[in-house]
């Protein structure tokens, strides 16, 4: 079966890129040796060409016919900015030693024989969003930045410094029913690692595939004990949200097997021809479901030779949300008690962290996840993973997940995700997104700077309205229906995020880029009562390829804005009363300050960030400027 696999399964992907680092992530088929070819573009002299050595080249096998390879190389010289840089990899292992344009169709840009890209000295333009649900019925949002790239005619001063991605790259507890089923046959296509686990009526990879609640019905094959009912109620059960939409877990993620078939089919075209989503085995009382959601899938599908091109072009950074994981993850102590108590959905939550770490976090900045890299090699074997359990322990403990890029202005990401500051007195309030330590951290890190990006994967500054039916919820022990995670939901966490903003030492350019809440809006705040006052401009882009219910945001957009106008009473009962908040409308005739769509957030900046131009790129490829 491997010989219709192809020599590269995904990738590559840009990643973490400086003037001396140059970093991939790439999935190929069988281990291989590369040669690694750099050069400006129009010079025919190469920057770089050798052969990676096993410090630059990791390859970690997660089937018997799939590699990842996670690619760093460090130059003793400086790279050129501001220049078209073209590079290219040599398959040693394979005749005639082709190169990327020869295994891949595609890959490069018209008139183009080589990928490329741009070192930025100075950040001019970022890409961003979060959000990106395959079955979701609209368009991708990174399609965009492909047709973006494809009109720039490569010149280097065009070119964006970065893609940040900033939450739910995947839904690894919200996936359609083609969608698993393309994951089982890539399973089995590659050769992915069976698993096995404790606390289930089925207790390994095989016997789960094989059930007949394997489709649509996953919640009936989890143990019937008082214990894992409260683990089933709290992370499994899709509750009906009056607020948010509802998420469906029958088909949550297991095995992390499926998470890492998910990751290549949802960032790469090349095994999408080689699956049959025709003649599915899933109960008839779904086949209705799985018909209308075969047509959004293989609509996905087609996207991803755009896709696969655009972040091999662009350095592409990225920080997991809840649903990287699963829905609600670490929302409040409760939920975390319940969840890592039981050893089924402890394994469950810690695949997903895998995943994420080899297909995310570790190319964000390689060099922090040296110690980690060297220690997971003990885990690692040609025949699956050993030690899972324990690796994933060491996963749960990491707490190096946050990073900052020392680019200008900096940009500093934030993970408010494992950092929580949990309730001691009840079990049941959401947990504030950072806690002490990790504020006082992030302080530490805006101190002295002119001009800080700050990536949040939730808004700072949300819809007032919108957190004042959390807070509803939340007052009557009701929090996770109404996914009641916001910087204000915790008095500790808001008051010191808060009293950052309100340092004399802030920077007085001040930029957050959030996502998570699936409409797009723009704040821009300043302080009450000072005379010398830091400038936040909060830009909200979200979904990259998921939305908001219509109607109901236009009704909550529309309440909003009557109870929390500029000078209305109501404000001097919020967190943010030291504040004035100015709203930038997604058009000047626009009678909402909410935009609801699809699509990828482009921020443009000047020279030292005092001029932001805030836009919407919607999929269907209309701009969106907020002023």
């Amino acid at each position: 079966m491997s010989t219709s696999v192809p020599n590269i399964i995904a990738g590559p992907i840009l990643r973490h890129v400086t003037k001396n680092q140059l970093t991939f992530w790439m999935v190929t088929r069988k281990a291989e040796t590369l040669r690694f070819c750099l050069n400006e573009a129009g010079n025919n002299s190469l920057l770089i060409d050798r052969e990676l050595n096993s410090k630059e080249l990791q390859q970690i096998q997660i089937g018997q016919h799939a590699f990842i390879n996670l690619i760093s190389i460090n130059t003793e010289q400086p790279l050129p900015e501001e220049q078209l840089l073209e590079y290219d990899f040599r398959f040693l292992t394979i005749n005639k030693e082709p190169g990327l344009s020869d295994l891949i169709t595609g890959l490069c840009y018209p008139n183009q024989s080589l990928a490329s890209f741009t070192i930025k000295s100075k950040i001019n333009k970022i890409l961003h969003g979060s959000c990106r649900k395959p079955h979701f019925d609209s368009g991708d949002g990174l399609r965009q930045i492909d047709k973006l790239l494809a009109t720039t005619d490569f010149h280097a001063a065009d070119r964006p410094a970065l893609i940040m991605m900033s939450g739910d790259q995947i839904y690894a507890d919200d996936v359609a029913g083609p969608m698993l089923v393309a994951i089982h046959q890539v399973i089995n296509l590659l050769g992915l690692f069976d698993e096995k686990w404790q606390g289930a009526t089925v207790n390994n990879s095989n016997d789960l595939f094989d059930s007949p609640f394997c489709y649509y019905q996953r919640q009936h094959l989890l143990p019937q004990t008082p214990a894992n009912r409260s683990v089933y109620d709290k992370i499994f059960v899709s509750s009906e949200k009056p607020i948010f939409t509802s998420v469906n877990t029958k088909n949550h993620l297991v095995t992390l097997a499926e998470v890492m078939a998910m990751y290549l089919l949802v960032w790469s075209p090349e095994l999408w021809p080689l699956v049959d989503l025709e003649n599915p085995n899933i109960a008839e009382e779904f086949i209705e479901q799985y018909q209308s959601e075969l047509p959004i899938i293989k609509e996905f599908s087609v996207g991803l030779t755009e896709v696969r091109r655009a972040m091999a072009h662009v350095p592409v950074y990225m920080i997991f949300d809840d649903h990287d994981v699963t829905d609600d993850w670490n929302l409040t102590r409760g939920w975390e008690e319940a969840a890592y108590g039981h050893p089924f959905s402890k394994q469950i939550l810690g695949n997903a962290l895998i995943g994420y770490w080899l297909c995310q976090g570790w190319g964000n900045t390689p060099d922090k996840f040296t110690s980690l890299m060297e220690e997971s090699k003990q885990y690692f074997s040609d025949q699956g993973v050993q030690n899972q359990l324990q690796l994933i322990d060491v996963l749960l403990e990491w707490d190096q997940w946050h990073y900052n890029l020392q680019t200008s202005p900096k940009i500093v990401v934030l993970d408010t995700r494992t950092q929580r500051w949990r309730s001691e007195n009840n079990a049941n309030k959401p947990s504030g997104l950072m806690d002490w330590e990790a504020l006082s951290e992030l302080q530490q890190e805006l101190i002295n700077q002119e001009c800080v990006i700050m990536i949040s994967p939730a808004p700072v500054y949300g819809v007032k309205a919108i957190e004042a039916v959390q807070r509803i919820f939340t007052f009557v022990g009701l929090p996770l229906m109404v996914d009641a995670e916001n910087w204000m939901a915790h008095p500790g966490t808001a008051n010191v995020m808060l009293n950052i903003f309100r340092h004399q030492k802030t920077p007085p350019n001040f930029i957050i880029l959030s996502g998570d809440v699936h409409y797009s809006f723009v704040y821009e705040i300043t302080h009450r009562f000072r005379k010398n006052s830091s400038r936040i401009m909060q830009i909200t882009s979200s979904g990259i390829k998921n939305q908001f219910p219509s109607t109901l945001l236009r009704w909550l957009d529309t309440i909003n804005q009557y109870l929390y106008a500029t000078y209305s009473p109501l404000n001097w009962f919020t967190k943010r009363r030291r504040m004035k908040i100015k709203v930038h409308k997604p058009s000047a005739n626009s009678k909402h300050n909410l935009f609801n769509g699809s699509g990828i957030g482009q921020v443009t900046l000047s020279h030292n960030g005092e001029q932001i131009k805030a836009e919407i790129i919607t999929v269907e490829g209309e701009k969106i400027t907020f002023g």
